[in-house]
């Protein structure tokens, strides 16, 4: 059966995903708009920086409002942030595009995909702590759906 548009391109999100170097997160994007492909991204160290699978995780603690401690490898930059990236570089206009990802976008890349005039966020799940990116999109007119309602949770938070 031909997949649907979302499908596809969520598929190549996958395939993408499998160039990660974080083998914590394991994510790939897709940044589309009428019908193509426009860039992708994946979950790596910045160009010359050495990757996650080379050196090991650079973990680092959050603490949060609510007193809670969480654990995050902040070694890589994110397939968001990544794709965006390389429109910027490669001059590609992605206003009024869609991003297809894994899961809810962390706040910064939220926050970026806002401000880079994406109108849409495609999810495969929800993120533990996608909360307050839902609500910057709900805010911001950014349309949000997660194709399953089931959260992506790292062993070590």
């Amino acid at each position: 059966m031909r997949p649907t548009w979302d499908e596809y391109f969520m598929e190549v999100a996958r395939a993408v995903a499998k160039r990660a170097t974080c083998d914590r997160g394991m994510s790939g994007c897709v940044i589309a708009k009428d019908k193509q492909i426009l860039v992708t991204g994946y979950v790596g160290s910045p160009k010359g920086l050495p990757h996650c699978d080379e050196v090991g995780h650079q973990m680092k603690t959050v603490i949060h409002e609510d007193g809670t401690k969480t654990q995050h490898c902040t070694r890589t930059t994110h397939a968001e942030q990544n794709a965006i990236c390389q429109a910027a570089k490669r001059g590609v206009p992605i206003d009024g595009a869609t991003v297809y990802c894994k899961m809810t976008p962390c706040a910064t890349c939220a926050k970026m995909i806002i401000n880079a005039g994406i109108v849409r966020v495609v999810c495969e799940k929800k993120y533990h702590a996608g909360q307050e990116s839902e609500e910057m999109f709900a805010t911001a007119g950014v349309k949000f759906e997660a194709i399953n309602d089931e959260v992506e949770k790292y062993e070590k938070q």
